[in-house]
């Protein structure tokens, strides 16, 4: 009996190791927008837990530009092993490589891991604007075409992407002027460079602006005041999602450990308390579900730029 205990104890302590995965000094997690946004806010709240729940040290690395590429790019070329990940709102991955002509990597270039969050664009204006309503906007805009502007987080991003799709159907322009993320933006609304901006919904009470509508199904009960564009005639729907993912290849065995650890986080009370009080909605989906949202999402963007001709020209 003794002479087989200890191989089989080995061969146990193996298999358990194998079921636990790599063991990751450090992990970094890239966010492909500048500090101060809402993806980076987001990161900021599950980092402390998340690294906890991984054993090892989480870093974050904001490497901003060209409307989340940029970063997105590093992780599509990173190791497959788990020790990178990219946590990012939806534009980089189901809007951009449809948008621009020469995209640098493909959606499937990448694997969900886990939804994180989702809450309804938000058009917004500063209070000193005097612009309040949708009605305004179009006045402001027919009375001076061309020539009234709204800020976006990026060319191609979804803050873009909603306006034109607004733009078009009150049958007005306006003078669009990409930032390099919502934070940007904001700032650029607070020094009066631009009057309306399109972004995360816990940006209007963060910076104290006004909220003009949502592009969502039903009103946000944070802001109760703010009508949805369906109410008001217009059939646009645009969720803001942020989620994490791994460079395609990734084992499917480390995926489903982030994915765990992502859980986990997302239950914890003080991340649920701080992401409510940022609001940011907390949606959790798991890799298999997010991996067919982000696939749906991916097809429904490509249709609408094709449809609207925003696509970025050779």
């Amino acid at each position: 009996m003794v002479k087989w205990r200890i191989p089989r104890l080995a061969a146990i302590a193996a298999g358990l190791a194998l079921l636990a995965g790599p063991a990751w000094a450090q992990v970094q997690m890239i966010i492909p927008w500048p500090a101060g946004g809402g993806t980076d806010i987001i990161g900021r709240l599950i980092q402390p837990v998340l690294s906890e729940e991984l054993g090892g040290q989480l870093v974050i690395r904001n490497v901003g530009g060209a409307t989340g590429t940029i970063g997105t790019s590093e992780v599509v070329r990173s190791k497959p092993d788990g020790a990178t990940m990219l946590l990012t709102s939806m534009a980089a991955v189901v809007i951009q490589p449809s948008f621009l002509a020469k995209p640098p990597y493909r959606a499937d270039q990448l694997t969900p891991i886990c939804l994180i969050a989702e809450a309804p664009a938000t058009l917004m204006t500063p209070k000193t604007s005097g612009i309040r309503t949708v009605a305004d906007i179009v006045a402001r805009a027919k009375a001076n075409p061309g020539q009234l502007p709204y800020a976006s987080g990026g060319v191609g991003g979804l803050g873009h992407l909603s306006m034109t799709g607004l733009t078009r159907a009150l049958g007005i322009e306006m003078n669009h002027i990409p930032f390099r993320g919502s934070g940007d933006s904001v700032l650029a609304m607070q020094s009066g460079t631009v009057l309306m901006l399109t972004a995360e919904a816990n940006l209007v009470s963060q910076y104290g602006l006004h909220a003009v509508a949502i592009f969502a199904e039903r009103r946000n009960p944070d802001m109760p005041d703010a009508p949805t564009m369906r109410e008001l005639g217009h059939d646009l729907v645009f969720p803001l999602w942020t989620g994490l993912f791994a460079p395609a290849g990734t084992p499917e065995a480390t995926i489903a450990r982030l994915d765990t650890a992502c859980a986990r986080t997302l239950r914890t009370p003080s991340v649920i308390e701080g992401m409510t009080r940022a609001s940011h909605p907390i949606r959790y989906l798991d890799r298999h579900a997010f991996g067919d949202y982000v696939r749906a999402e991916t097809q429904k963007y490509a249709e609408l730029i094709q449809a609207s001709g925003l696509r970025q020209a050779d």
